[in-house]
């Protein structure tokens, strides 16, 4: 072994045992790799990453989404390039984020103005607090698995091993006042009559419904996003549907688009910045207006201010993404390079004798194995071999795919067709030494 190598490898290992010391959990959340395949990544191109030891990944993690360009994309980091000199932040109007928020109204079925934010929590959060200043009702419903970000009212029945007692569900993090789940409904997603029949029986106290309109890696059942939208209009209930995954990723308008279901208010992050930490809420001038300070009386206002909301980097970064995403053929493309991955994905695992299910979309989906082709609701996924979904992601990160186990593939516009060919490659031999293990 080479002095440089051992050198580079040293360092990989002393900066992981930094991560030990100096971060809570040794990670960045919730997730972290196990040890013998954690690393530091130094650099990201494209759609590859280099860790400090020198090794290079394919990367379909994209920083958990948001690299939708993939990483350093020229026409980004020329936009941000050009900001950085002129400020960083303002807290009061820049074009950069007036342009945004047009272009923002212009894509998004269900817009007439927007509010921006810092993060995806934070818009799935202040979504909740507006239809509960537009209806005056107290409670909030939310679907079994739906993932809404951090805050006390999204962390209910998001990743319950048991089906829920529904609309009650158990928290998913300790430090969660109890007295929160007495506000928080939880229904199966895709149970359409189920769902319908607790929405009638709490609609008089009922400000909103927040769905992922595709929740994690399952596809919406035909009448299902259908459903909501009548029963909730019916009701005078705020349907919000949560795309900081779906937004300008599955198609230009995002699932409403996809799926043709128009909301009152959606919720964008991810994709929408270029990689860089911006997100916002979107929809009809009148679900928005209490937020309106202008025409609002103060104790009437729902706040959902700060301080780096509307920055005018984030705002480049996004502005600039949106303009490559706008170019003819951009989503055509992205959707067959998804579209192959997961048939080749899938026709790997199966002629390795392992049931393998390739869900949710083509630009961004899950692999699981199960026999259950078509699974509804997230007890359906739980029938999914995590075990060996954890030893094949760890085969993959071996071999220089850069994933998270057991979670999704998200394919950015400049995965090339040899980045296909080598993921297609690596996957099989990643089966194939699974299987040799027994």
């Amino acid at each position: 072994m080479a002095i440089a190598e051992r050198t580079e490898q040293t360092t990989q290992g002393e900066l992981l045992a930094k991560a030990d010391r100096f971060l809570a959990g040794g990670g960045l959340g919730l997730f972290t790799l196990p040890p013998d395949v954690n690393l530091v990544i130094r650099e990201g191109h494209g759609s590859h990453v280099t860790s400090v030891a020198g090794k290079e990944y394919i990367d379909y993690h994209l920083g958990s989404g948001p690299a939708l360009l993939g990483h350093g994309h020229p026409a980004v980091t020329e936009a941000v390039s050009a900001q950085l000199p002129k400020g960083t932040t303002f807290y009061f109007l820049n074009e950069h984020v007036l342009r945004l928020a047009e272009r923002l109204v212009e894509a998004v079925p269900c817009a007439e103005q927007v509010q921006f934010t810092g993060s995806g929590t934070e818009a799935t959060f202040f979504s909740l607090r507006v239809a509960r200043s537009l209806t005056g009702r107290p409670k909030v419903m939310k679907l079994e698995g739906g993932w809404h970000g951090m805050h006390d009212y999204a962390l209910w029945g998001t990743v319950p091993a048991r089906p829920s007692d529904y609309p009650r569900a158990q928290p998913d993090s300790t430090g969660i006042p109890p007295s929160i789940g007495e506000d928080v409904l939880v229904a199966p997603f895709n149970e359409t009559e189920l769902v319908v029949s607790l929405i009638e029986r709490h609609a008089h106290e009922l400000a909103a419904v927040l769905v992922e309109p595709l929740q994690r890696v399952l596809k919406p059942e035909p009448g299902f996003l259908e459903a909501l939208r009548d029963v909730t209009r019916r009701h005078g209930i705020v349907l919000v549907f949560d795309e900081i995954v779906t937004g300008f990723r599955i198609a230009w308008g995002g699932a409403q688009e996809r799926y043709g279901v128009v909301p009152d208010l959606a919720t964008y992050g991810k994709a929408m910045a270029g990689g860089f930490p911006m997100a916002a809420l979107a929809g009809r001038a009148e679900v928005l207006a209490p937020l309106d300070a202008r025409r609002t009386e103060r104790t009437n206002l729902a706040w959902a201010s700060g301080t780096l909301n509307g920055n005018p980097i984030s705002a480049a970064a996004g502005n600039a993404a949106l303009d490559v995403l706008s170019q003819p053929g951009v989503y055509e493309r992205l959707q067959r390079t998804g579209a192959r991955l997961r048939r080749g994905i899938e026709e790997s695992g199966r002629r390795h004798g392992f049931p393998t299910q390739a869900l949710g979309e083509d630009a961004v989906f899950g692999v699981r194995f199960m026999e259950n082709e078509a699974p509804r609701t997230w007890m359906d996924l739980q029938a999914h071999d995590k075990a060996l979904g954890l030893r094949w992601g760890v085969e993959l990160l071996e071999r220089g795919l850069l994933v998270n186990p057991n979670e999704k593939f998200y394919v950015s516009i400049v995965h090339s067709d040899e980045d296909v060919d080598r993921t297609l490659e690596i996957c099989d031999a990643a089966f194939r030494a699974v299987k040799a293990a027994g």
